[in-house]
């Protein structure tokens, strides 16, 4: 996935040891078909069910990257030492994370490490985006994004986002309008971290296309589980979805099985 300015992102598909660059694959009929197997992106073990995107249960289960604090960071418990793995939560979870605004269905606040920009952004299908928080860690991105729940969403309308029929916001407004509203809180945050760890973001919001030649009117979803075999007219890409003229495929959901592609 990438993308360049004034141009819509580009897709490519991994398959095998090639990686296909989907956006010239618009316009033309294509074949997805699971072959039943899954298997562990961690281990490889063969497992009948995929847990937590393309995970083993044991794996689900002993993996720190598959905790509930990492969707919930503010319930790290790193410091109490029950960290599933100390090393790997060094690594990923304390260094700069960046709270910002995003618009793919509507105003939305989420967090990223400041090396997943802009890649967080297009997985998601947003039409815009703008930092602006910075953060020392993980954690600290969780504190804030639940103070900024209390007034914007931190979830995206997968369903309004796949029809295309987004009005565009002025983020740097929105952003503002809530920093102002916010700043007793953040200052709370301030008092108890440190004045400095909690930076704000001086930057001018990005915005991107997506190559879909055709929005669908009605979204219906492709289930793999009850019907192995995905086939259409391939109408576009945006965020983890393949939107075919019989319907649209979350690709991320069924990372982990093993599928063949035919055009």
């Amino acid at each position: 996935m990438g993308v360049e300015p004034d141009s819509p992102a580009r897709y490519t598909l991994k398959a095998g040891e090639n990686r296909l660059p989907l956006n010239d694959y618009l316009g033309r009929t294509l074949r997805l078909e699971w072959s039943g197997a899954i298997a562990c992106t961690h281990c490889g073990r063969a497992t009948r069910k995929s847990f937590g995107q393309g995970h083993c249960y044991p794996c689900f289960k002993r993996l720190a990257q598959c905790d509930s604090c990492i969707m919930k960071p503010e319930l790290c418990h790193f410091f109490e030492g029950t960290c599933r793995e100390p090393e790997w939560g060094e690594r990923f979870c304390f260094q700069p994370h960046v709270v910002y605004l995003s618009n793919a269905s509507g105003l939305k606040v989420g967090i990223t490490r400041n090396t997943q920009m802009p890649t967080r952004w297009l997985d998601q299908g947003a039409i815009q985006a703008l930092p602006i928080l910075e953060v020392d860690s993980r954690q600290q991105s969780g504190f804030v994004e639940v103070l900024f729940k209390n007034e914007v969403s931190d979830r995206t309308n997968w369903r309004a986002m796949l029809k295309g029929q987004v009005e565009e916001l002025d983020l740097a407004a929105e952003r503002d309008r809530l920093l102002e509203r916010l700043s007793a809180g953040l200052g709370d945050l301030r008092e108890r971290f440190g004045a400095d760890a909690i930076r704000p973001l001086d930057g001018s919001p990005r915005r991107f296309d997506y190559p879909v030649l055709e929005y669908p009117t009605k979204v219906t979803s492709h289930n793999l589980d009850k019907n192995p075999r995905v086939e259409g007219t391939l109408m576009g890409i945006k965020g983890q979805y393949l939107i075919f003229d019989t319907g649209v495929i979350n690709l991320r959901k069924y990372t982990g099985y093993e599928m063949s592609l035919a055009a």
